[in-house]
């Protein structure tokens, strides 16, 4: 069992350098990653312009298998764990925040959706 954690969480930060690649081919500055906090981490900060984006990064079989991942418990987390962030980054008050996605999956590039949820 051990083999197959240490395999997922390979594969997972895999992704998130994926994602964090593609963020910047579309303009972001990373600002922080796997950001953790007491009530949960946040996978990417990424900044572009006054928009400040709390990215989740998922990786599933099929890109539609990820997208099914980010259940309402799991967006509260991410909101939490940004509005922790934000506190400890004075800094960026003021900023438009979104909460993006990015899904992976083995034969696809990413896909980016900005604005995955409301909040």
């Amino acid at each position: 069992m051990r083999e197959a954690r240490v395999r997922a969480y390979r594969r997972g930060v895999l992704a998130e350098r994926f994602a964090a690649l593609l963020l910047r081919l579309k303009g972001h500055r990373i600002v922080a990653r796997r950001y953790k906090t007491p009530v949960g981490e946040i996978d990417l900060v990424a900044l572009k312009g006054r928009r400040l984006a709390f990215v989740e990064v998922k990786r599933r079989r099929t890109a539609e298998d990820a997208a099914w991942t980010l259940p309402a418990k799991q967006r509260r987390r991410i909101v939490r764990a940004a509005q922790y962030w934000l506190s400890a980054h004075p800094s960026f008050n003021g900023h438009d925040i979104s909460f993006d996605v990015v899904l992976t999956s083995r034969l696809a590039w990413p896909r980016y959706i900005e604005n995955a949820f409301p909040v």
